[in-house]
């Protein structure tokens, strides 16, 4: 008889929510680790100077706080807390006031201008139903719980974000926020569907202004954790699994790990024809990180902007494209599209009285080693004049720095995977169930998985699902 029913390989936030469904639903669970500590991307420590507090990975969290399973469990009561801010993002553009964008839709459409109206029929819909289409889109492919809004944001979707942009907005204020938005996905914004991401992560800013974790983003996995050991379950770190016969006997195994992981350490235990397809996965592209330690809060142009989470640093749509662009097909942008977090503005434990953290990174070549400061910071510098006086030290991370930090981030590529129409619903491969391999026992649960990148939870928690199917 198994010691345990199910073991997890990584402590991720999707790791830990496979391992807590699992759990709630009766059965033994053991998690493993392979680091020092649990958390995957969602670690948090001093990286440069004592007192200054720095996500490693993922830092302001919309999807997490519209999870649909994490808002069914008690994370509240293991510590987690989310700070909001005034505003999701801010977009500051040349020569002219930035756009924020605010769970007030009148107030988002006011600070669009000429492009308020043609913002308002685009959420409008979205928003009658918009929990509900989030969890819909959190999801493997299926037939949604609301088919109708469903497929009026599918048909809208499936449009590359320029495209959509250009035929939705007449002036540069709306076409720009809505390709910060798109630009999440990591894809070019030519390419099909990329509109979707553009749609769901501004659908997201209307339903809550993106949070914060109080504390740092290892918040939420140890809550998760702490509400898991309060479920039964077992966490052991220091633990690198290499090969399957390392773990002791259970039901089920699921690898909160990239595809690679998954082949290499399952081996012989998957047919070699699904190990080769896993072998070809695409990881698209990767970032490159700069953390920054302040003397002051970041002196923006527009000094909104200090009201937003999140600031979507790339200028116009036709700007935005082509950085993503250039990452996409192996070229380094002079002038990158930037998503900067500014966590400490709202949860001020994060730096010493009066001083401040800063996060930022951009999209690069898979596994580019070129550093990005300089262009980084010029591009911070164009809209926040005199940012460069205040940094006080620095911290850089490239692709193969994250790769190193967490073995899942291939080519530094912090998503998962690309999410193109060759992956966007078969990840990692082509499967009824996208959770399951050819082997009962083996079950992936990892961002590899749908609906892919992001801190939210859900590939685990649908893998669990996939595997007590199984019991």
């Amino acid at each position: 008889m198994s010691k345990y029913d199910a073991i997890v390989i990584g402590s991720g936030p999707n790791g830990l929510s496979a391992a807590v469904e699992l759990a709630r639903q009766g059965a033994g669970v053991l998690v493993v680790e392979a680091a020092a500590e649990i958390g995957g991307g969602t670690r948090t420590a001093a990286l440069i100077l004592s007192g200054f507090q720095h996500d490693f990975c993922s830092a302001v969290h919309p999807m997490g706080v519209l999870s649909p399973f994490w808002q069914k469990l008690p994370l509240d009561q293991h510590g987690l807390q989310w700070i909001y801010p005034e505003a999701s993002v801010a977009h500051p553009l040349d020569d002219e006031p930035a756009v924020l964008l605010t769970k007030d839709l009148a107030e988002t459409a006011g600070n669009l201008g000429l492009d308020g109206r043609s913002w308002k029929r685009m959420i409008r819909p979205l928003l009658r139903h918009g929990q509900g289409l989030v969890n819909d889109a959190l999801g493997p492919l299926g037939i949604p719980r609301h088919p109708l809004i469903f497929l009026w944001f599918g048909l809208q979707g499936m449009l590359p974000a320029t495209s959509y942009a250009r035929i939705k907005f007449r002036r540069r204020r709306g076409r720009a926020v809505f390709g910060g938005c798109a630009a999440h996905s990591a894809l070019p914004l030519e390419k099909p569907f990329s509109g979707a991401v553009g749609l769901i992560f501004a659908l997201t800013a209307h339903l809550v202004n993106w949070p914060v974790a109080a504390g740092g983003s290892q918040a939420i996995t140890k809550a998760l954790a702490g509400y898991l050991r309060q479920l039964g379950g077992e966490i052991q770190t220091d633990f690198k699994v290499t090969q399957l016969n390392q773990l002791p006997e259970s039901r089920v195994v699921l690898f909160d790990t990239d595809p690679l992981q998954l082949a290499a350490i399952a081996g012989e235990a998957l047919p070699t024809s699904y190990r080769r397809r896993l072998q070809k996965y695409n990881f698209g592209p990767g970032v490159f990180k700069l953390d920054w330690a302040l003397d002051q809060p970041i002196s923006w142009a527009d000094p909104r902007c200090l009201q937003a989470s999140t600031v979507h640093i790339g200028g116009t749509l036709e700007e935005i494209a082509l950085s993503e662009r250039d990452a996409w097909y192996g070229r380094h942008a002079q002038r990158p599209f930037l998503i900067l977090c500014q966590q400490s503005q709202f949860d001020p434990d994060r730096a010493p009285d009066g001083q401040h953290t800063g996060y930022a990174y951009c999209h690069v070549p898979g596994g580019s080693t070129v550093d990005m400061t300089e262009a980084i910071e010029n591009q911070v510098e164009r809209f926040a004049p005199g940012f460069k006086e205040t940094i006080l030290a620095r911290h850089k991370t490239n692709t193969q720095d994250f790769f190193h930090y967490n073995p899942n981030y291939v080519g530094g590529a912090i998503t998962g995977g690309a999410a193109d129409m060759t992956q966007l619903f078969t990840r990692p491969v082509a499967r009824l169930d996208p959770y399951s391999t050819p082997n009962p026992r083996l079950f992936l649960c990892s961002h590899s998985t749908p609906p892919g990148g992001g801190v939210h939870g859900m590939c685990g928690y649908h893998a669990a699902r996939s595997a007590l199917r199984r019991f």
